[in-house]
């Protein structure tokens, strides 16, 4: 009997109750046991209880890169309990360092009522040495008649054993650009991620960041506490920059140090953008996305280099407004979502649209952008750059057109690489104009700039189309050069 068959029957077992007089026993007179119950998904990402599987076998061993604290589950497979179970349990370095890891509880489980899962959490203080492991043993249960480990000898997962691989940890920013009032005082707060999770002793004392400031702020941090996932970061602006016609810009850039790389998106910019009178009612961001539809798509077209001619080249992107608060001076009310309470009242930016993906950590193809790379990577954690959130902006004719306008591509620094090893950094900019060129369609025609010294030795700039409706009419082909693609 193969070992997804002996556990799908004491799950069987467990659903269906016990005739015997003992009520730990299960079905069919199976003994209670206990066992680890450390499962990983396909892609070997420890599964946290409550989430369960019926037919993923527990593991008994697990390799170990992250310094997040690792949550391993122990399951007792028994009927409604009599009362308390308690076990005991043995955490044993295999070099004999028990200084680099802490284990919560120390050594004791607790099962009672309808609680058959209990957890032990393994936290890492400091940097392992190689080929070093931890190693878990159950070692005794409170009731006899509760069996330790499977009852079978191929697979007790009586022990569990986390072996430490070689440490990579690494931070990125989740949000390249903030927007700013501008007001004395403004505050807002931004994280760092770190994937792997960091050891804040090498972290607090640490310059992880070079600026290049265009007005005056201070810089705070949350105690680090026990979230290794990330660190939240609080912005202050300490003057007043007013100005509606002047845009001011702050960048943050994540930097290399001892141990931690800076990976993804590493620039933050901070941003006063120009000021510019616009009706709300006009709402031309409305013209663009679907809210009520998760896999709306914007079409677009691009002037670019195939097989050495210059043509106009097809592409989509999913769709989606930029969410705001309620005190966002372009906010429009989208939602209420059928209450008084206006605490859940959901805001869109009447005036600006991104692309990104609905869920998951994929990457869309905004303005088109893989086919401007022959070896680009479609993972958000090595090109987050390929998602847009707010991309971009518009600017009614007069302030109140619901027809016409000119568009901005919103200046900012995307991140596309091949690896996460082959990163680069490429700024966006561009503008045009947008329109209603027959009832209900809309296109908006735009230059796009892409800078990178590397990959273009400068700036580079093309044509796009894009449009509201998948039929559309196909944009005159042009007389001036176009892009071509590079290797990353």
């Amino acid at each position: 009997m193969n070992l997804i068959k002996i556990f799908s029957l004491f799950t069987i077992a467990l659903l269906l109750g016990s005739c015997s007089k003992d009520d730990y026993k299960l079905g069919s007179g199976v003994d209670p046991f206990l066992r680890f119950n450390f499962m990983v998904s396909t892609s070997n990402v420890p599964l946290e209880y409550p989430a369960v599987s019926a037919i993923i076998v527990p593991q008994s061993t697990y390799k170990n890169s992250s310094v997040k604290t690792l949550k391993v589950p122990v399951a007792l497979t028994a009927n409604s309990l009599k009362g308390p179970v308690t076990a005991t349990f043995s955490a044993v370095s295999s070099n004999g360092d028990n200084e680099s890891f802490t284990v919560n509880p120390v050594n004791k489980l607790v099962f009672e009522g309808s609680k058959v899962t209990d957890t032990i959490f393994v936290s890492f203080d400091k940097r392992w040495t190689a080929n070093q492991s931890i190693n878990l043993k159950l070692e005794t249960v409170s009731d006899p008649e509760i069996h330790i480990g499977n009852l079978n000898s191929t697979y007790p997962n009586d022990t569990f054993k986390i072996d430490l691989e070689t440490i990579t940890t690494n931070y990125t920013f989740p949000v390249n650009q903030y927007l700013i009032k501008g007001e004395i005082g403004e505050t807002f707060d931004f994280k760092v991620n770190f994937p792997n999770g960091f050891f804040p002793s090498e972290i607090e004392n640490a310059s992880i960041f070079k600026f290049q400031n265009g007005f005056e702020y201070s810089l705070t941090h949350d105690d680090f506490g026990d979230n290794r996932n990330s660190i939240t970061y609080h912005f202050t602006l300490l003057e007043d920059i007013q100005n509606d016609d002047a845009r001011y810009e702050s960048k943050i850039t994540l930097v290399n140090i001892p141990n931690y790389n800076a990976t993804g998106s590493i620039n933050l910019t901070i941003v006063k953008p120009i000021k510019s009178p616009r009706d709300l009612q006009a709402y031309p961001a409305s013209k663009f996305t679907d809210p009520t539809n998760a896999f709306y798509l914007t079409y677009g077209e691009h002037w670019f280099n195939n097989n050495g001619n210059c043509t106009w080249q097809t592409f989509n992107a999913l769709t989606f407004p930029v969410v705001v608060t309620k005190d966002n001076e372009n906010a429009i009310l989208y939602s209420d979502k059928g209450t008084a309470n206006p605490n859940d009242d959901v805001y869109h930016d009447a005036f600006k649209i991104g692309f990104n993906v609905a869920t998951g950590p994929n990457t869309v193809n905004s303005f088109g952008l893989k086919r401007w790379f022959s070896n680009e990577s479609g993972s958000a954690a090595i090109s987050p750059g390929f998602n847009i959130t707010s991309a971009l902006e518009f600017f009614p004719e007069n302030g109140n057109s619901k027809t016409q306008g000119t568009v901005l591509v919103i200046p900012q620094d995307l991140t596309i690489g091949s690896s996460a090893s082959n990163t680069h950094i490429i700024a966006i900019s561009g503008e045009g104009t947008y329109k209603e060129i027959s009832a209900g369609l809309f296109e908006i025609s735009f230059e796009l700039k892409l800078t990178n010294d590397k990959l273009f030795g400068g700036t580079v700039t093309t044509q796009y189309r894009m449009y509201n409706n998948r039929v559309y009419p196909k944009p005159t082909a042009l007389s001036i050069p176009c892009p071509k693609e590079v290797t990353l």
